[in-house]
């Protein structure tokens, strides 16, 4: 376990100090802010809903309940059972610690931001299986950039993020798997 989080600290250092520079300083912050990324999501809800009708509706409200099973099993269940703390908050690290955002509350495993893009990236690539396949690889890359800027700005671990991906990915396959049995586009 020690050299799980040796490993861990020494990626977090590479990504938050290794990759510092003005662009990523400037737009990791907007990757990581809801009010940058939710007019995508609401956007693609009215789509949907406009385009399908009632089953657009459906897909509508399966894809927030996707976000909210994601949110509350990382942020309400997991974090305060494992009591991480974020690596802004940690002593050992402060030294090297570059203050982008603020910190935050809370505790720092799983990464929420990436359980909550990951699960919502899941659900879109295993209900829309019309999508063509550059928008496929744009869905995970959105995902991937939301998730690794938590490290960039220093409020996560890679392990959180990684941890926080995986669950998403789980909790939006098994929703987009419901989905396909009970109402599909097909």
């Amino acid at each position: 376990m020690e050299t799980l989080q040796q490993l861990d600290i020494w990626l977090f250092r590479s990504i938050h100090v290794g990759w510092a520079n003005s662009l990523l300083d400037t737009l990791c912050p907007l990757f990581r802010n809801p009010y940058f990324w939710s007019p995508l999501y609401f956007f693609l809800l009215v789509w949907m809903w406009t385009k399908y009708k009632w089953r657009g509706l459906m897909w509508c409200a399966l894809f927030i309940i996707t976000f909210g099973f994601c949110d509350a099993l990382s942020a309400s269940i997991i974090k305060p059972y494992v009591h991480r703390i974020r690596p802004c908050h940690n002593p050992a690290l402060v030294d090297i610690i570059r203050h982008i955002v603020n910190c935050g509350s809370g505790f720092s495993f799983p990464s929420s931001h990436a359980s909550n893009h990951f699960g919502m990236s899941f659900f879109m690539l295993g209900t829309l299986p019309q999508i063509r396949r550059e928008f496929k690889w744009l869905i995970l890359l959105w995902a991937i950039l939301v998730s690794l800027s938590q490290v960039y700005v220093g409020v996560h671990y890679p392990f959180d993020v990684f941890a926080g991906a995986c669950l998403g990915a789980i909790i939006g396959s098994l929703n987009a798997a419901y989905w396909n049995r009970r109402f599909s586009f097909s």
